[in-house]
């Protein structure tokens, strides 16, 4: 079965784009110094993920001096909306009411169940785009 373009960026990727939805535009090093507040990445691994985005269409791309500088061009509420469709989609079986009504529902104490343990990799090898 093919795999189809999400509307809805992966971690990663929303972790690049926010860099540059706050900054308007950036580099690589731009964006890497807002990236590794969080997560200590590449240089390499976040030129990638922003070639990525500039061939999926979610960001422009252009020359200045030696560098490249990125520049967002789907905007931070179009990919939130998006994110809610596919949320509704998904786990309200397409209807917003479904959705208003499990939050009306929701308790101030309820809390998320924690995710699973994430295995620590020591190779060495950066395994974030595998």
């Amino acid at each position: 079965m093919p795999r189809t373009a999400r509307d809805v960026p992966p971690p990663l990727e929303l972790m690049c784009l926010n860099a540059l939805w706050s900054a308007g535009e950036g580099s690589v090093k731009d964006v890497r110094a807002v990236v590794a507040a969080t997560r200590p990445l590449a240089y390499t691994t976040i030129m990638t993920v922003l070639e990525r985005l500039v061939r999926k269409g979610k960001l422009s791309r252009r020359k200045s001096g030696r560098a490249f500088l990125y520049a967002p061009q789907a905007s931070r509420d179009a990919t939130r909306r998006a994110a809610v469709r596919e949320l509704v989609d998904g786990f309200f079986d397409g209807s917003e009411d479904e959705l208003r009504h499990f939050l009306s529902e929701a308790q101030p104490g309820d809390v998320p169940a924690a995710a699973p343990p994430r295995m620590e990799i020591s190779s060495g090898i950066d395994t974030t785009l595998l």
